[in-house]
């Protein structure tokens, strides 16, 4: 049988591999990624994947942009200098005379305006990022003001992210788009946006076959440094397996969802280089906060009693990386780190769950997407969920699910108890806020309402958004992380390590903490 499924994955291989290079000139300089494929869509109003990002961040262009190594520092882009006021309130955007789109039009405001309204009123799955909002006005063809309701410390990191991509109003407006308040209703502009990019990046999206493969072309309009690559073709390969075989055989450059074991099998080979470093995916539990959809795990001690279940070292042995302490991404300012974590006392969680009434156990229905991402299963990681927790007396039964109906079901809030992931979706400790009333995961995905919380951390989070002073922050982030750690209704339990394989011919690959990767930099040597 596993000679068979073996057979079967090579196959499957080819048949792909063969699809990807028909036709393509001779001469073409062609990139070639093998990944799991997530994209929900590729229009930047829409479309909210780790796959959505690698490939929009190359497709278009945000006004500012981190180095290519790291998120040291704002870096100008389609915005060549901006100003912020007084109050911190509002932000002046003086774009970039020489950037254009593909086509060869000018990128000028009325495009950041329709751009950035589009995003907040398509109410897609990113529209939320532009709420905090105001307004966003052409003073004239080249400058933009931007206002924001308060001052947010972190306004120019969230705006690196691709789905503040700008695209060319023209192009959009003439194939179904609308940047009005009706947007929702209204904008036909999608099918356009995933069959096509109307960006000013250094590639085009050229095909896009859902959950088969991704196709990507050079723009010979760029106004930025031309990439070396003429194509670059994303081949959906959901067994890591069937990644680190067409690696091997040099079928592909580099493979994005190998296992540590696959990689370590890698270790030696002449043709293969490997990088390993930090993650900043955030594997973890989410238990609805009302009842009607999880039951007795509503209840706050049932929840803490799930965190001191988890064998935490156990998904450090499996997948490397660290052990969080809350939903806060490792590395950011103010994060409690694993120092402060919890660490497994099954007496502890049994007594918890007496506690609340259920000193002989419980039964769980555990969702989850049937799915992978950075060599991570989650299969995997669901059957030592079960395992793990059977240990209290909490009996869990795995209702794994397709990646984009359990992602819908997650979104909508109409989940019991799940197990997904999180990256953040800016670069900054604010990001936290997602995971504390009225954010996104804890509110609009989880029912964790406002009102529910002591005064003291009603205020905590509010001044948080606005304070940029270190130390207040520090203190205020401590607060906050500390209180969702004994009354939050999540389980965070590992920070899994990126490690990566590529051909060694492959040249300056580098794993980015926000867009992950890079094409436009790398290139082959000679």
């Amino acid at each position: 049988m596993n000679r068979f499924k073996y057979v079967l994955a090579l196959l499957t291989l080819m048949a792909l591999l063969l699809g990807a290079f028909a036709g393509l000139a001779q001469d073409e300089k062609v990139l070639v990624v093998g990944w799991k494929e997530q994209t929900d869509a590729y229009d930047p109003a829409n479309g909210f994947t780790h796959s959505t990002h690698i490939v929009n961040h190359v497709t278009y262009s945000q006004l500012v942009t981190f180095p290519d190594e790291n998120a040291g520092e704002i870096l100008p882009l389609l915005a060549a200098s901006w100003e912020i006021s007084d109050d911190g309130t509002v932000y002046t955007f003086s774009l970039n005379q020489d950037a254009i789109f593909a086509n060869g039009d000018d990128v000028n405001s009325d495009d950041v305006v329709f751009s950035w309204n589009r995003l907040k009123h398509r109410d897609g799955n990113p529209s939320f990022l532009a709420d905090g909002i105001d307004a966003v006005e052409a003073i004239d063809d080249d400058t933009v003001a931007v206002t924001l309701p308060a001052p947010r410390p972190s306004f120019l990191s969230e705006i690196t992210s691709g789905v503040f991509s700008i695209t060319n109003a023209d192009v959009v407006r003439a194939n179904g788009g609308t940047d009005a308040e009706d947007a929702a209703e209204t904008d036909t502009a999608g099918a356009y946006l995933d069959s096509t990019s109307a960006g000013s990046g250094p590639y085009v999206l050229d095909l896009w076959e859902p959950q088969n493969r991704t196709e990507l072309v050079r723009n010979d309009n760029y106004w930025g440094d031309q990439p070396y690559f003429d194509r670059v073709i994303f081949i959906h390969m959901p067994e890591g397996a069937t990644q680190k075989a067409a690696l091997e055989a040099g079928d592909i450059d580099l493979a994005l969802d190998l296992s540590p074991d696959q990689v370590a099998t890698l270790e030696g080979n002449p043709d293969i280089n490997i990088f390993r470093g930090p993650g900043v995916l955030t594997h973890f539990i989410i238990m609805n906060t009302d009842e009607q959809y999880s039951g007795p795990f509503a209840n706050p001690t049932v929840q803490l009693a799930v965190r001191y279940a988890l064998d935490y070292e156990g998904y450090k042995t499996l997948w490397g990386g660290v052990k969080p302490a809350t939903n806060m991404t490792a590395g950011f300012f103010g994060n409690l780190g694993e120092e402060a974590a919890f660490s497994r006392d099954l007496d502890k969680a049994r007594e918890l769950l007496a506690e609340a009434g259920y000193p002989d156990g419980l039964d769980m229905l555990l969702e989850y997407p049937d799915f992978g991402a950075g060599g991570v299963d989650f299969n995997t990681n669901a059957q030592k969920i079960q395992a793990d927790l059977a240990e209290v007396g909490i009996n869990v039964t795995l209702q794994p699910g397709e990646l984009q109906v359990a992602l819908d079901k997650y979104r909508s809030g109409l989940h019991g108890i799940g197990y997904w992931l999180w990256g953040p979706d800016i670069l900054d400790s604010l990001d936290f806020l997602s995971f504390m009333p009225p954010g996104k995961v804890a509110t609009e995905r989880n029912n964790w309402q406002l009102e529910s919380l002591p005064q003291e951390i009603q205020d905590a989070i509010a001044a948080a958004k606005v304070t940029s002073e270190p130390e207040e922050r520090l203190r205020l982030f401590t607060v906050l992380q500390e209180y969702t750690m004994q009354y939050g209704p999540f389980a965070p339990f590992n920070v899994p390590d990126v490690a990566t394989a590529y051909r060694s011919d492959l040249q300056g690959y580098i794993w980015h903490p926000h867009w992950l990767l890079d094409v436009q930099i790398l290139s082959r040597a000679m």
